[in-house]
């Protein structure tokens, strides 16, 4: 599958005409002219056909000729909350994969208002997974445009924006003997020699000499080594931002161990590391304004005799000692090795990290709006208002560290890695966890929790993360 956007919406040699936007704009001059091969009358019908509702609605009509052969109108919703993004992306791709496709389909998004465009642009981009494994041959091609009756849209961060969401939601796909943690590294590498950033790579028995008493004992077990994969982007003169994403290729449990139901499916634990990598990257080639560090914490969480145990004590980078009561907490493990490495070596003076972390995320803030844990209202705000512009929509947790800090109280550690009260704010809970291993940082830092919105319905990855991250550091 490929994917492009273009500057301006071509019939020639397409297939599958995909037009999408409210009803009132489906029927303005430009979109009529666009559709011209059916009859007015048609058309208008098939955008009148029935109310939208909350996800709005696809008809489809067939022209009898040649190129488009199958036209379809995407109404989108004209209800809107306002915790939602008012571009209504999170419909975007349900419609566009509900219309289907053809070897060559053309996506035509009609906007309300330019600023609407890069929402529209990554939710299309999340209809068209670029990773299979299927034995069936078929090479397909789609194309998104828009039309606008405002000013230029910025195409090359559309482009930039859409290619990363389908960067990281494809290494999220990849079955974890592929995307293991030596392939997850060199892809790193590779993106850094790529766009000429500087890679810093420690493995193995260097990271528990090091002291990544997290990242170390996590993926220890695992024939594949464990990696903290360092990508930096300089701008002198600027202050520095830094990401940091939870890389577990795949996450058995540990010890611990997943159910058979709760297992397949782990491959998707790397998805915030994935993000984390295709935002840098998209970052650098739209000339990123202020120097960028991206952190990856990658591990596979694996069964085996040097797995870590329960009752385990380790030492993390940041010096704090934790007592393992779950090996299946471990992701706040890795994270707080990466993090702490990060405020110590880079000093930067924003910090944000993504996530699958905790289940409980879900019923925190649903299954397409990722949690934040913020000690910053500042950046809170921002990364809200990010969100809606971008389409990966955040809502805060409850910053109240005098309450979350007991869950993890310990007779023999520092800390324990899981909450003794699972029904009290679990997912603020480990952004607590995390927070008390930055040490002297006293800088924004925002900890996102994508484990639901990572994940679409039919199990693929959604490149949750991109739009918001870059938002964040362009908008």
């Amino acid at each position: 599958m490929t994917f492009e956007i273009v500057e301006t919406p071509d019939l020639s040699d397409v297939e599958t005409l995909i037009v999408v936007g409210r009803g009132a704009r489906l029927g303005q001059a430009d979109v009529r002219a666009l559709v011209g091969s059916i009859p007015a009358t048609a058309w208008d019908d098939m955008v009148r056909r029935g109310d939208p509702g909350d996800a709005g609605r696809v008809a489809t009509t067939y022209t009898g000729q040649s190129s488009p052969r199958r036209v379809v109108a995407a109404v989108l919703p004209e209800i809107c909350s306002r915790h939602n993004t008012p571009s209504r992306s999170h419909a975007i791709a349900g419609l566009v994969k509900t219309a289907g496709g053809s070897a060559n389909t053309l996506v035509v998004v009609a906007l309300d208002d330019v600023a609407h465009g890069f929402a529209s642009a990554l939710a299309v981009a999340r209809a068209f997974p670029s990773f299979s494994a299927t034995a069936r041959t078929s090479v397909r091609h789609a194309r998104l445009a828009f039309l606008t009756n405002e000013g230029p849209l910025d195409l090359p961060r559309l482009r930039a924006g859409a290619d990363a969401v389908r960067d990281a939601s494809a290494l999220v796909d990849t079955p974890p003997d592929r995307a293991n943690p030596d392939a997850v590294v060199a892809e790193a590498e590779r993106i850094a020699t790529e766009i000429g950033a500087r890679v810093t790579v420690i493995r193995g028995n260097d990271l528990r000499d090091q002291g990544f008493g997290g990242l170390w004992n996590v993926g220890k077990a695992s024939r594949w080594a464990p990696a903290l994969v360092v990508l930096d982007h300089e701008v002198p003169g600027t202050r520095r931002v830094g990401w940091v994403g939870k890389g577990v290729t795949y996450d058995t449990g540990g010890l611990s161990l997943k159910g058979k139901q709760e297992m397949p499916g782990m491959k998707t634990d790397m998805a915030g590391a994935a993000a984390v990598l295709a935002s840098f990257r998209a970052a650098v080639k739209l000339n990123a304004p202020r120097s960028l560090t991206a952190v990856l914490c990658v591990a596979e969480n694996a069964v085996g005799p040097e797995a870590m145990r329960p009752d385990d004590v380790i030492t993390l980078y940041s010096g704090r000692t934790v007592e393992v009561n779950n090996t299946d907490a471990e992701g706040r493990l890795v994270l707080a090795d990466g993090l702490a490495w990060l405020v110590k070596h880079r000093s930067p003076t924003e910090v944000v990290d993504l996530a699958t972390l905790t289940g409980a995320q879900s019923a925190a803030t649903g299954k397409r709006t990722a949690a934040i844990y913020c000690t910053d209202e500042g950046l809170e705000h921002r990364a809200v208002l990010a969100g809606r512009t971008s389409g990966d929509t955040v809502h805060p947790l409850p910053y109240l560290p005098e309450f979350w800090r007991p869950e993890f109280a310990s007779s023999v550690a520092d800390l324990r890695n899981s909450v003794k009260d699972r029904t009290n704010g679990q997912s603020a809970c480990a952004g607590q966890f995390l927070l008390e291993n930055l040490g002297a940082y006293t800088g924004p830092f925002a900890h996102v929790d994508i484990a639901a919105p990572a994940v679409g319905g039919n199990g693929r990855g959604t490149g949750f993360g991109v739009g918001l991250l870059l938002d964040l550091l362009m908008p």
